[in-house]
């Protein structure tokens, strides 16, 4: 059994982070993802937003366990950071145990935030790192964007808002599990033909992705620490 946890759109919000990390702990996990949004618009003055990413970094290192990350729609400053760090799969597959990750970050918004990679980008990216982990026994995908029309990437209006070179990409290659974010609300679990979908919504109000492979069985689902 190998269980893996998932992180997602902490936004810079270090105190909540915290708490909950400490829960996370008790948790009997091997893995954590971040898809991103480790930072956000506003930064406590005498900071930047490398220094958050950094922290951040720090303190979900600190459970101890691999961890897998991209870049959200406001990361772009801590891209080069996540690879110096050595916890990127943004444009680049890993393999640990067999289990193959890979992946690509930022998003499309209506808010012109630092990273909005075009469909095409996300595209390649996806195939490069996919590239790195083909051979893998179980391949798991990370993005920021929700792939489109499913249950992941709906606002409340009810329209759907993620991507298509993500959704096509799952098409296409059906890895095991497809992890993304930023939708908050639109936290939760769905399928893509054979990939399980997951959205973990966000961290600091407690909510955190649970990914269980038991041989070639996978369970996803979103439980709340408070």
């Amino acid at each position: 059994m190998v269980n893996i946890a998932i992180v997602s759109c902490i936004h810079g919000d270090m105190e909540n982070l915290m708490k909950f990390v400490d829960k996370i702990s008790l948790l009997n996990i091997d893995f954590v993802i971040c898809p991103g949004d480790f930072t956000d618009f506003a930064i406590p003055k005498g900071f930047t937003r490398r220094d958050i990413g950094k922290l951040i970094i720090e303190e979900l290192k600190g459970l101890g366990k691999p961890l897998m990350a991209v870049p959200g729609s406001w990361d772009k400053e801590i891209i080069d950071l996540l690879k110096k760090e050595k916890v990127s799969v943004h444009g680049e597959g890993k393999v640990i145990g067999g289990i193959g990750f890979y992946g690509y970050g930022g998003a499309k918004t209506p808010f012109n935030t630092p990273f909005e990679p075009s469909e095409g980008e996300i595209e390649l990216g996806l195939e490069k790192s996919y590239n790195e982990i083909k051979s893998a026994g179980v391949k798991i995908q990370v993005t920021h964007a929700p792939p489109n029309r499913t249950k992941m990437d709906m606002i409340a209006s009810g329209a759907h808002v993620g991507s298509d070179a993500v959704r096509e990409f799952i098409e296409k290659k059906q890895p095991n599990v497809a992890i993304c974010a930023h939708i908050h609300e639109s936290r939760g679990v769905d399928e893509l033909g054979k990939t399980k979908l997951i959205n973990s919504g966000r961290f600091p109000e407690g909510y955190v992705g649970i990914i269980e492979i038991n041989d070639s069985e996978m369970t996803t689902k979103v439980i709340n620490l408070i």
